[in-house]
């Protein structure tokens, strides 16, 4: 035995065995309040019911040395011992923290465990490592402090495996890389803690081979929680020897240490579900009436916490819709906009415009995606009362072509009755779609911190035609528009449909066109005039949503992919949905590539049913008869999310031209924590925790950098907050994926169709959910707010170690 495990004589007391009798009246202990002071010590506990483990002397060895490491300022002496009647001793009262290193099994009796209690109730803190998991088996008490138990028959061998670090604010984090490749025991647990406690760390099950009792993506491996009045950490890493040799592994102890020896505050609460509340804030219409919400497509936040959100323009399921061509009235609908006042919780309708967009479901030659489809807040809205709204004017179709225009409009909010002024408005930016047949209209908008206003158009195609694989069937027209090729759309650099298009609004209502877009419309090449200027980003199928991270100025995105089940050897990949993170413009490959420059086949005249050759995703040619622009256009990007009912980001073998081999027995699933099925994406925001606010209710400074993305449906498919790795590679897959499923809550009651989230200047995040219908507005369309209940950061401030150097002698 090592020197470090101390005889029971420093300890003040004779030894005693788990078994021994005690008298329970005697086991609640007096102990001050926190525990331990400023000559900071930790006792470390061994006791096993059986075979002391080999870690043991190691464990003992990396802690002390830990202790005597380090900032003069977090130096600590400890104690170990393999006695547990230091647990009904009132000499506990000097620690201020208590490791457990055991080997697991029944190794205190009911006085000791009462003991323990008493300490945590004291404010105390407990590391908890690897097997002590396995301790006090039959407490219920101790099950809830160490967080979770192992499944029976204990991990096996040790093998490398890749640890995924979430929390990279916690002392247990700080310094550890992002993925963290390391060996040991891993093991897996009877029940899944996520969501009671605070997850640190998660191990990558993919990495290696988890055996039985198998967690899947969601593997949490450390974790924390404030637990009966102290401070209970636990790894279930340090299953070896070797692993308390490893210097990071020695930082991760080391950052436990410091939050449950009170030298350092962390929190531990950011992901526990019980501390976010969410409430619906609007209640269902009127009958026959827009009065709370209209069908939902889109929000923004002001500056005084004002929730401005729109309806696309749908009537409630017993509104009349028009759908004959030859009616004056066809597809005529209101889009609203509403604003909710959080001060008040009061909902008033800001105003209302005639839009091409409300054709009831059926059919794609029936339905509609058109209407008001996205709303933005001038940067400085608070002053000029500017609002920019993205729709299709009823008063601008054309029946006999079966045409109509979208625009992007200015209209000033008037700041005393609170009142949209339709006579304000300045029109933008207006081009032609195509509405013979639906869908695919995009809609969202969002300003950077240069004033640069990002609008994203849908590629305005039928999803028909293709059998669920590439748009980009040129057949299929109306008066010699096609509505089944997205080459003609969203892969044509001359048109300004499938696209994120960057502007920058003047004040006199025009816009001029930033630097650094895809093209400037002054290309000479092929002849010239064939480039828009306004076009950031091409090859977007339908991004209804989009968003810029506040601190980076970067565009976030998701779109919604075709509409194959499965893969084909003929034609290509499955319907991908795709989020992509885009630092510069370029194109993002639809109709040609998908997901990580996956190519499509193509297909041409004079038979379409004819497959071609596959696109060269890094050397695209737009030889479409519906092409006006470019032939030779811009390389296809990797994107970084893609999902299909298959799982998240399929990937298969290539073949020497780099063509994948599409086979399902020989896909592999990137990103496990992925699935679809009905899937629509829908992109959210990037969170910034905002120090300076004074809200209860704003998110933990956790969240801060993490993306949130989402699917329009609940069942599997995504709404999780991803950590993406450092720098701006193209194509870079998240290192960590959380799930917010339980706190933006999914199923009946919940938020089950997601259309929009964001948060607001207090920290707090609003959603909208769509409702159960299509095409309209029901009595589950509402918006939603998302709260932080949680309390601060532990320990109290008051109660921080604040000591000078001292020794680090045992």
């Amino acid at each position: 035995m090592l020197a470090g495990a101390v005889s029971a004589a420093l300890l003040g007391g004779s030894p005693a065995l788990a078994g021994t009798p005690q008298d329970p009246s005697a086991a609640k202990l007096q102990l001050p309040s926190p525990p331990g002071g400023e000559d900071v010590r930790v006792l470390v506990f061994h006791g096993s019911a059986g075979e002391e483990p080999p870690t043991v002397d190691a464990g003992i060895e990396a802690i002390e040395q830990i202790g005597r490491s380090g900032p003069a300022a977090q130096r600590f002496t400890i104690t170990a011992t393999a006695d547990p009647s230091v647990f009904t001793s009132e000499k506990l009262g000097k620690f201020n923290a208590v490791v457990f290193l055991t080997g697991g099994g029944d190794v205190l009796d009911p006085a000791q465990e009462s003991g323990l209690e008493s300490y945590m109730e004291a404010g105390g803190g407990f590391l908890g490592i690897h097997g002590a998991a396995g301790a006090e088996p039959y407490s219920d008490w101790f099950s809830g402090l160490v967080g979770a138990r192992p499944v029976a028959g204990g991990p096996g061998k040790a093998q490398r495996a890749t640890v995924e670090v979430g929390d990279r604010r916690s002392p247990a984090a700080k310094g550890l890389p992002a993925e963290w490749k390391r060996p040991d025991r891993w093991l897996n647990w009877e029940k899944n803690p996520s969501g009671s406690v605070h997850t640190v760390t998660r191990v990558r099950e993919r990495s290696y081979d988890p055996g039985q009792g198998a967690m899947g993506w969601d593997h949490p491996i450390s974790w924390c929680r404030d637990y009966d009045g102290g401070r209970s950490f636990y790894t279930g890493m340090g299953g070896t020897a070797d692993s308390f040799q490893e210097a990071d592994f020695r930082t991760h102890l080391r950052g436990a240490l410091l939050w449950t020896t009170r030298l350092a505050r962390a929190d531990c609460q950011a992901t526990i579900t019980s501390n976010y509340k969410a409430e619906r804030v609007t209640s269902p219409n009127k009958p026959g009436e827009s009065d709370q919400i209209g069908e939902p497509h889109g929000l923004a936040t002001a500056d005084d916490g004002r929730i401005f959100y729109i309806g696309r323009g749908g009537g409630d399921g017993d509104a009349p819709v028009v759908t004959d061509w030859a009616d004056p009235q066809i597809g005529k609908g209101q889009g609203t906009v509403h604003v909710y006042d959080p001060e008040t919780k009061k909902v008033s309708l800001v105003g209302s415009l005639t839009v091409f967009g409300n054709k009831g479901g059926g059919d794609e030659l029936v339905k509609v995606e058109e209407g008001l489809l996205g709303i933005a807040l001038d940067p400085d809205f608070a002053d000029n009362g500017w609002m920019y709204l993205h729709y299709t004017p009823h008063s601008q179709l054309d029946r006999d072509k079966h045409m109509a225009e979208r625009r992007v409009s200015r209209f000033t909010v008037d700041a005393e009755t609170g009142k949209l002024d339709e006579s304000s408005e300045k029109v933008l930016l207006k081009w032609p779609v195509q509405v013979h047949s639906c869908c695919h209209a995009g809609g969202g908008m969002a300003f950077d911190s240069r004033r640069n206003l990002y609008i994203a158009t849908g590629d305005n195609n039928s999803s028909r035609f293709s059998d669920g694989y590439s748009g980009n069937n040129p057949e299929p027209s109306f008066k010699g528009v096609s509505f089944a090729d997205a080459r003609r759309t969203a892969g044509n650099t001359n048109n300004l449909n499938g696209k994120i298009l960057r502007i920058h609004p003047e004040d006199d209502g025009t816009y001029t066109l930033p630097e650094g877009n895809l093209f400037t419309g002054k290309e000479t090449d092929e002849g010239g005039g064939k480039t828009r200027g306004e076009i950031y980003v091409m090859g977007v199928r339908n991004p209804a949503r989009i968003s810029i991270d506040t601190k980076t100025d970067v565009l976030y995105a998701g779109w919604v992919g075709p509409d194959a089940g499965a893969p084909s050897t003929t034609w290509g990949p499955a319907k991908y949905d795709t989020f992509a993170r885009i630092t510069h413009a370029g194109n993002q490959g639809w109709p040609y590539c998908m997901g990580n420059k996956q190519p499509y086949r193509d297909r041409n005249l004079p038979d379409p049913e004819t497959p071609l050759g596959w696109y060269d995703c890094d050397h695209l040619k737009n030889e479409s008869p519906n092409n006006d622009g470019l032939v030779n256009i811009p390389p296809a990007q990797p994107n970084n999310i893609w999902y299909s009912p298959q799982g998240g980001a399929p990937d298969y073998p290539r073949d020497e031209n780099g063509v994948p081999s599409y086979k399902t027995d020989e896909q592999k699933l990137l990103l496990p924590w992925l699935k679809g099925g009905g899937q629509a994406t829908m992109d959210g925001p990037v969170y910034r925790f905002d120090k300076s606010v004074a809200s209860k209710a704003k998110w933990p400074a956790y969240w801060d950098g993490k993306w949130f993305v989402g699917d329009f449906y609940d069942a599997e498919q995504p709404r999780h907050a991803v950590v993406m790795p450092d720098g701006d590679e193209p194509g870079a897959l998240p290192v960590h994926a959380e799930s917010l499923r339980k706190i933006i809550p999914v199923g009946e009651g919940g938020i089950r169709n997601l259309m929009d989230w964001k948060f607001a200047p207090d920290g707090s995040l609003y959603v909208l959910d769509y409702g159960r219908g299509f095409f309209t507005s029901d009595d589950k369309s509402a918006l939603w707010h998302v709260t932080y209940q949680g309390g601060k950061a532990t320990p109290a401030a008051g109660d921080v170690v604040g000591k000078s150097a001292k020794g680090a002698s045992r």
